[in-house]
């Protein structure tokens, strides 16, 4: 008998619900005195949690194509600024070859990259060029490569002095492309792992020590997030299970999904997500 999921869709309404309520927040919805105000927050909960949904269902349908016993998504919610950890799949059985390794492991970031495109396209759209206002402290977002290119396409040149006040859709977008960095980070078993060790098999390891020490280093430098995302990736370990067939090699084409998956990487990467000025 197969397991009925009822903890995923109870993961899945609380993440709904505080993403929502975070997306009110930031439209300075008042939620206490007017709880009908809540509803503003839909663009971006639902926008957001629809990029992830497109992730993790993309890892899940590629496992099942592949033979391997998958969960469904587990949604993380939390009393953050975006209302969410993300999202997860387990795998319950052996991965059989580098291909079906290389065709899971970047299903779900290609597939969410593309959605948080279409998103931050839209949303800076309908985002606002304003000066920037007052002289206290702000939470300012930083910019991926990609990002940044997207912006001066949409938007234009910003005014000295101006900023771009996001659209809780573009919002959605850029954490979309965060989320798909984070993942592709050849660490362990993050997304970006399971690539890396398609194409480098036990080499991996060495691989997956060095990028450790960047992090920490990123961490020292610019941005003290990187310390805990290298410190949570160590104690998930930086091993990567052995897959059923290594013997078989990745054909040209998994190679270019591959080094496709890089250059997004490379283009959604954000030196420091968030910072206070």
């Amino acid at each position: 008998m197969k397991k009925k999921p009822w903890l995923n869709v109870f993961l899945f309404l609380l993440t709904f619900a505080s993403t929502l309520t975070v997306g009110a927040l930031q439209r300075g919805a008042d939620i206490v005195s007017q709880p009908q105000s809540i509803v503003e927050g839909l663009p971006f909960s639902l926008s957001l949690l629809f990029i992830l949904l497109v992730h993790e269902f993309s890892h899940y349908f590629m496992s099942r194509k592949h033979g391997v016993d998958s969960s469904l998504p587990y949604f993380i919610p939390a009393p953050t600024l975006f209302g969410t950890l993300g999202a997860f799949i387990t795998m319950r059985s052996r991965i059989t070859t580098r291909n079906a390794l290389m065709d899971i492991g970047s299903s779900g970031p290609i597939a969410g990259f593309l959605v948080s495109v279409v998103a931050v396209v839209i949303g800076l759209w309908y985002s606002d060029v304003r000066a920037v206002e007052g002289s206290g402290e702000m939470i300012v977002l930083g910019d991926s490569i990609l990002f940044s290119l997207l912006a001066k396409i949409v938007v234009g040149t910003v005014p000295s002095g101006s900023d771009i006040y996001l659209h809780p859709v573009a919002f959605a977008g850029w954490i979309g492309f965060f989320v798909t960095s984070l993942n592709l980070i050849p660490v362990g078993q993050l997304d970006g792992g399971h690539i890396a060790y398609a194409f480098l098999g036990k080499a991996h390891l060495w691989l997956s020590r060095i990028l450790l020490g960047v992090l920490l280093v990123l961490g020292l430098l610019l941005f003290e997030g990187w310390l805990i995302w290298a410190v949570l990736l160590f104690f998930l370990g930086s091993k990567h299970p052995p897959i059923l067939y290594p013997e078989i090699p990745l054909d040209p084409g998994r190679r270019a999904v591959g080094i496709m998956a890089f250059i997004i990487f490379i283009l959604t990467f954000i030196p420091v997500p968030v910072m206070v000025r």
